[in-house]
């Protein structure tokens, strides 16, 4: 379908009915074998943000897409850029003919790995290759399917410019760029690394740019880099979605961990994303939860890419109850049906916070986002506020006391209580054994001396020996068993 002629450069399109683009795919100008994926995924009406950026896109026409979290900004840059890709699509084995003609850059290893699968589901039909590079693991098994040529490559930068620098990834015949996230990727310090990628494409290239968040550092980036773009607004700009429930509890620092678990069980959740904001606080909370008897898995950038992938597909095939994340997760995480996400941290960027509760939600449906505020936050707080434009009330949260409680203590002026007899029964005393009755009686008669015995005192001295002196006393007898004689 022919882009409208109102579209103007830097302005938000909002097409009026007579104009407005075909609500379902199969009226799009796209090739079979694409709308056949599109149908076995499931999908039949567009989104927003698909209605109006793929006719730009086929137009061949820059774009700034700005849309909530979770609307499908994927499927509105992968669909057309595969569409006129479709031209060069061959099923020769020569790697030179299959040269790397679309480039989408993710600011997160999981971010990648998910546009990956989704543009190699969109492509299932078609001979068109793609592949994904991404840092924490092993770069032969990448190298490997780089020297085998491929059309899509999805790649975080740094990852990606190791590949350069070792002559593994060639850019020369780009045709297409899509920074997906780029606010993302400037927050965590990607621009010079954004900056070299871009001067090893060829200027004559069609570039687009989605992000849920627009902020004055993302549209000088596209000043730089993009020709005469169209600006594709859907909501607007650092909204929440309208279908998630957002509460605000004030409660303590030591609250926290039981505040979640006693909304996990009020609320009937099956699953959620705890964010925090550090990488050992994740490891240490999910070890607490782990000990309260939830199924825990951590996610954080300490963890190899093999267990962060292990932990986020256990998460959605519902194997784990909790995924105790830090932002790594915030960003572009598609889990269907998740129904809560948890703010243990108050995030330290506004914009995060539109980002954790993009989890939830999705594709229509309705969620709920949970932020745990202590007095410590209200700054915090007052950045969220001024970011989504919006008064957040926070409420009190009471606690339940599920620890087992000592029965009252009776009044003195109870007539009805127990005499002391009955209500506690006394230790048994310690008794001394009884001494056994001696078998002998001889042995039980007291002392009776012999009738011919003389006194002691009446004794005599006995005689000293003669040739010794008076004052020296004669040796005692002994036995001979003794030594005696």
């Amino acid at each position: 379908m022919p882009p409208a002629k109102a579209l103007h450069d830097n302005r938000e399109v909002n097409p009026t009915p007579e104009t407005a683009p075909p609500a379902r795919f199969d009226s799009l100008a796209l090739d079979p074998k694409l709308l056949r994926a599109v149908a076995e995924s499931g999908y039949e009406s567009m989104t927003p943000i698909q209605a109006k950026a793929i006719p730009i896109v086929l137009a061949g026409r820059d774009v700034m897409g700005a849309a909530q979290t979770g609307t499908g900004k994927t499927a509105a840059f992968s669909l057309p850029l595969l569409q006129k890709m479709l031209k060069h699509e061959n099923a020769s084995m020569s790697p030179a003919r299959h040269p790397v003609r679309a480039l989408v850059l993710a600011p997160t290893r999981e971010l990648a790995d998910q546009v990956a699968a989704n543009v190699k589901n969109y492509a299932k039909f078609t001979q068109l290759r793609s592949t994904v590079v991404f840092g924490g693991i092993d770069m032969k098994p990448q190298t490997l399917a780089l020297k085998a040529g491929v059309e899509v490559l999805i790649a975080t930068p740094g990852r990606l410019l190791d590949h350069i620098e070792a002559k593994n990834a060639v850019l020369n015949q780009v045709e297409y760029v899509v920074l997906d996230e780029a606010d993302r990727m400037l927050d965590i310090g990607f621009l010079p690394d954004l900056q070299r990628i871009l001067s090893y494409l060829p200027r004559d290239r069609q570039t687009l740019l989605f992000s849920a968040t627009f902020s004055p550092e993302i549209r000088r980036l596209a000043e730089s880099y993009l020709r005469e773009p169209v600006t594709v607004e859907v909501a607007r700009p650092n909204a929440t979605a309208t279908n998630v429930e957002q509460r605000f509890y004030n409660v303590t620092d030591d609250d926290k961990r039981a505040a979640v678990r006693q909304i996990l069980r009020q609320r009937e959740l099956s699953q959620a994303i705890v964010f925090v904001n550090s990488k050992l606080g994740a490891a240490r909370l999910a070890r607490s939860f782990e000990r309260d008897g939830l199924k825990t898995a951590a996610l954080h950038g300490d963890k190899s890419q093999d267990e962060r992938l292990k932990s986020l597909d256990a998460f959605k095939k519902g194997e784990v109850d909790l995924l105790v994340a830090t932002d790594v997760a915030a960003r572009g995480l598609d889990i269907a049906d998740l129904p809560a996400v948890f703010n243990f941290d108050v995030p330290f960027n506004a914009e995060d916070y539109v980002h954790r509760i993009g989890r939830t939600g999705r594709a229509g449906a309705s969620g709920l986002a949970v932020t745990l505020v202590t007095r410590d936050d209200a700054r915090l707080i007052g950045d969220i506020e001024r970011l989504i434009k919006k008064k957040l009330e926070i409420e009190p949260f009471e606690l339940e006391d599920l620890r087992p409680r000592r029965p009252p203590r009776r009044s003195r002026d109870d007539d009805d209580r127990e005499p002391a007899a009955e209500r506690f029964e006394p230790a048994p005393r310690y008794r001394m054994p009884t001494p056994a009755v001696s078998a002998d009686p001889f042995f039980d008669k007291p002392y009776e001396a012999a009738a011919d015995a003389a006194p002691v005192w009446e004794r005599a001295k006995a005689e000293p020996r003669p040739g010794k002196a008076p004052n020296i006393r004669p040796k005692k007898k002994l036995a001979s068993l003794l030594g005696g004689h």
